[in-house]
């Protein structure tokens, strides 16, 4: 069995690959290697939902907004994210629900924060009958 994500080494960011047998799979996956960078998923609890929409001109920019606006999330409201769902999408948009629980310090430990996803070397791409995406961090 194939991980469900990798993180990647590169100079001053982080980047990761992700997979998954469907393109919903595969942005789950990626919004689960995401918050792993932020804090342990362990630690969250599933006590708070947010419908998440999004939309862009391509497959490599849905991917990247989808994260940006998770990261967004996080930033105004404090709301760390462990459990995705996607419920409906095509190559220009997606509709998700995202579940988890507000920022607790006594029990969260960020352990790197994240700027952004970038646009640098991203791609969505189905390979062997698997897709598969790459994306880095700005840190």
């Amino acid at each position: 069995m194939v991980a469900n994500f990798e993180y990647i080494d590169h100079t001053a960011d982080v980047g990761f690959k992700a997979r998954g047998a469907t393109l919903e799979t595969l942005f789950v996956h990626a919004a689960q290697a995401l918050f792993g960078v932020l804090v342990s998923p362990k630690t969250v609890l599933l006590r708070e939902q947010r419908a998440v929409d999004v939309s862009a001109a391509s497959l490599d920019s849905l991917l990247v907004s989808w994260l940006n606006e998770l990261l967004y999330i996080f930033e105004m409201e404090n709301l760390l994210l462990r459990k995705f769902q996607v419920n409906s999408m095509d190559e220009h948009s997606l509709h998700a629900i995202a579940e988890g629980e507000f920022l607790d310090p006594s029990r969260h430990k960020i352990k790197t924060g994240i700027k952004a996803a970038t646009y640098h070397q991203v791609y969505v791409e189905k390979r062997r009958g698997i897709w598969e995406c790459r994306v880095f961090l700005d840190l």
